[in-house]
């Protein structure tokens, strides 16, 4: 999936995420990968940014920071 396919995420979800990395909130992060297989990991939102004509999120697990494209995210549960 390209750029050129990234599907705009809703305004109050962006909102919300933006609202966690803020307040360093432990959360459950679900999201799809390109091959479309369901992952998930526990950790904070460190930061949300835009590059190349989509949104990602920066979430890091405490062994490793993950970049996913806001679109691939499926949920969170705040922890």
């Amino acid at each position: 999936m390209s750029s050129e396919d990234y599907i705009p995420v809703d305004c109050a979800f962006h909102s919300e995420l933006e609202l966690l990395a803020m307040r360093r909130s432990r959360v459950l992060l679900l999201w799809n990968t390109e091959s479309g297989q369901q992952q998930q990991a526990q950790g904070r939102v460190a930061d949300l940014y835009a590059r190349e004509g989509a949104e990602y999120i920066q979430f890091e697990d405490g062994q490793r920071s993950l970049e996913v494209r806001l679109d691939r995210v499926v949920g969170f549960e705040v922890l």
